[in-house]
């Protein structure tokens, strides 16, 4: 589905980084054409600012966005969610990231989950970054602290995963 979604944008490379931009943040459009997110509005000179391009290019993307049905149901409904990692630690939390050896192998966050479950840990927060969008493809998973060792033995054991970052 991404890669449809960047398709569409193909014969413009600026309006393509500005879809990735949406898609890489969680950003939508609202029916005004304007960026968003979770209902509230971003001045496209921000988004512009950000990826190093025009704030007309912005504008245009998002126009082009509502014109295309199947881009419109996606771009108005996108939310955004708060990512836990960055404040892991005030919170008490312990994160651990999985680099796959290849993303689009099956049963990386089961293999995973299992190797937490196993060790009782309350898993808080789990995302992971689509391969379709992201070079680095990850899996990062937010857990109550603290972490056993073997934990992060077990999991970079696993034969899906090439590290472990904690």
């Amino acid at each position: 589905m991404w890669a449809d979604i960047i398709r569409e944008f193909a014969d413009s490379p600026s309006q393509s980084r500005v879809v990735r931009f949406l898609l890489e943040n969680g950003f939508g459009v609202n029916n005004e054409a304007r960026i968003c997110c979770n209902g509230i509005e971003i001045p496209a000179t921000a988004v512009a600012k950000a990826i190093g391009s025009d704030r007309r290019v912005v504008d245009a993307t998002a126009k082009r966005i509502l014109e295309r049905p199947a881009l419109r149901d996606i771009f108005l409904n996108m939310r955004a969610t708060p990512d836990l990692s960055r404040v892991a630690e005030p919170l008490g939390l312990a994160v651990i990231t999985v680099l796959p050896r290849d993303a689009n192998e099956k049963d990386i966050i089961g293999a995973a989950v299992s190797v937490l479950s196993k060790h009782s840990l309350s898993i808080r927060q789990i995302f992971v970054t689509d391969p379709q969008l992201s070079e680095d493809p990850k899996l990062v998973i937010i857990v109550q602290s603290p972490l056993p060792a073997e934990v992060v033995s077990e999991i970079r054991a696993l034969p899906q995963v090439r590290q472990v970052i904690i």
